[in-house]
């Protein structure tokens, strides 16, 4: 292990650590080992919040949730070699959804050629879509820091910004500390072509709807001034979900979660707009969600993502925000406003049928277990309004996703591109730091929470308000529904019933558990009481043979 620089001397980690607390960075997850030690140090003398983690995979993805509820660029510490590669599905989530963070990691000394922990660190970060970028030298130590930085925060990347122990342990000189500013990215303004094309479409529309993806979150005033105008309807992909939460002409999520109403309104379009989303098989169910005839419009930063998952009629590169403004400008000195689709008979069609929990059901609560649609209902009313709903991957997460109401677009968190389960508990821990003035709801099954049940700890640690509703199958139950088996070939996804309520308590979780309506009302008397600290509800719920989302996810495979 390599020493420090004497007193009064400044190391490389050292200005590493500051160079990052002085570009803005507030926040750092993280396991702490022998050659990240001084980098988080580092960080936490200058200014940034340490917030220690149970394992560096948890570390990651809570970092991955706070840069999305903050529009921050956080940071997630790790160890050389096995603390990175403990990291890795984490970091691979973050970088397929292209959120700003930087994996702050040390790597192994630059003539430690025989260390059991050298791999090839950048390698490794280029094959899950990260951006490898290291320290050279101590010369370059800060320049080097301040463009992994930039790369992060401008270009929306996913940076795994390596440190080899010996060149942190390095001394640098005054002159070499001195980090320049980093401006935020100027926004893509649309070219007038597009304006013009866009608009064009748009006049010629008579049942538009107007779809907003997580590139869109920072849109919402924009692209609704812009429906207002032209008569359209909304919506969101999961990853927006709440953005238009106080739009009474809005449908919810587009994808597996709709509603049979808002699904049917999307396919009857006859042009789709796109702001700031991908267009991929879970918004549109594999395509299925744009009519024969309808027409699509796709607007994207980026010139690589317009066209990549569906066909369309017209690509525009540019900022949403910008794009919505440039042609409600365009429109507004030609074209009156329109009613379109926003009359009172579609706002009362929305107000009873664009949720999923407004659909009826047969309730088949009953031998020790519960309706997971009930369940999700009842617990809905109580849990506070200022809330935000996480959701972990799995049979069940149709439920809090489309059962849970949330207020706005900070609203909810869902780390999915990488369609990994067990990340839940990480993104609700994350979630929670980034809005600890509300309560943060996690949706969780049995199989992805025990995955990741040591974070638990770290929960309670921090107090967090946090309510975890476990929808316990005892088994991996997107497997149980998807495959067509004998019982004996099931029991590789299904297990004994576990006491989680109990595991829960040992990690020092206040905890119950929900067989009937009986608990089920004590559960929801004991949330509107407030949750203050981790809550635990772990429901045993019966098998609806397969939840309706499952089908979509499945379609392809």
């Amino acid at each position: 292990m390599s020493t420090p620089a004497a007193r009064g001397e400044t190391t490389v980690a050292d200005a590493v650590g500051r160079t990052l607390a002085e570009l803005g960075v507030t926040t750092v997850f993280g396991v702490v080992g022998s050659g990240n030690f001084h980098l988080v140090d580092a960080l936490r003398r200058h200014g940034a919040r340490y917030v220690a983690a149970r394992h560096e995979g948890g570390a990651a993805t809570m970092a991955d949730a706070f840069a999305r509820m903050t529009g921050t660029v956080p940071v997630v510490s790790t160890h050389q070699g096995c603390g990175l590669t403990n990291a890795v599905t984490g970091i691979a989530e973050a970088a397929k959804s292209r959120t700003p963070m930087i994996v702050l990691t040390a790597d192994t000394g630059t003539t430690a050629r025989l260390s059991n922990f050298r791999i090839d660190q950048d390698g490794l970060a280029r094959s899950v879509g990260a951006e490898p970028a290291r320290i050279l030298s101590a010369a370059t130590a800060v320049r080097d820091t301040v463009r992994a930085f930039r790369t992060a925060w401008q270009d929306r990347r996913t940076v795994v910004l390596s440190v080899p122990t010996d060149v942190g342990a390095q001394t640098v000189s005054d002159s070499q500390t001195e980090a320049p500013e980093v401006t935020p990215a100027v926004p893509v303004r649309p070219d007038r072509r597009s304006v013009v094309q866009l608009s064009e479409l748009l006049r010629g529309s008579r049942r538009p709807v107007f779809v907003a993806g997580r590139g869109a979150r920072e849109a919402g005033a924009e692209i609704r001034a812009l429906a207002e105008h032209t008569g359209a309807l909304t919506a969101t992909s999961a990853a927006a979900h709440g953005l238009f939460a106080d739009d009474p002409f809005s449908l919810g999520i587009s994808g597996g979660f709709s509603s049979d109403f808002t699904a049917e309104t999307i396919t009857s379009a006859d042009l789709i707009i796109a702001f700031g989303c991908a267009l991929n098989m879970w918004t549109m169910r594999h395509g299925s969600l744009i009519g024969p005839e309808t027409r699509v419009v796709q607007i994207d930063v980026e010139q690589q993502a317009l066209g990549a998952h569906r066909a369309i009629t017209l690509g525009v590169r540019g900022d949403a925000a910008l794009t919505a403004e440039d042609v409600l400008d365009e429109l507004r000195s030609t074209e009156p406003v329109r009613t379109g689709l926003r009359d009172a008979a579609m706002r009362r069609q929305i107000a009873n049928s664009a949720r999923r929990s407004h659909q009826d059901f047969e309730d088949i609560t009953g031998e020790g277990r519960v309706d997971p649609r009930r369940l999700t209902n009842v617990l809905d009313e109580a849990i506070p309004a200022e809330r935000v709903v996480t959701v972990d991957s799995g049979n069940f997460m149709g439920y809090p996703a489309a059962h849970l109401a949330v207020p706005d677009a900070r609203g909810f968190c869902m780390t999915q591109a990488f369609q990994s389960i067990g990340l839940g508990l990480y993104t609700a821990i994350g979630a929670s730091m980034a809005a600890p003035e509300r309560v943060t709801v996690l949706g969780a099954g049995d199989g992805g929470f025990l995955m990741s049940v040591a974070e638990l700890e770290t929960a309670v640690r921090l107090q967090l308000p946090l309510l975890v509703i476990v929808y316990d199958d005892s088994a991996y139950g997107a497997e149980v529904h998807h495959f067509d088996v004998d019982e004996e070939s099931m029991s590789i996804v299904t297990f004994p019933e576990t006491d989680i309520a109990s595991i829960a308590r040992g990690f020092g979780a206040e905890a119950m558990t929900v067989r009937n309506e009986g608990d089920l009302a004590r559960a929801a008397e004991r949330i509107r009481a407030g949750v203050a600290a981790p809550l635990v509800v772990d429901a045993k719920i019966a098998s609806d043979g397969g939840s309706w989302w499952l089908s979509e996810a499945f379609r392809g495979h």
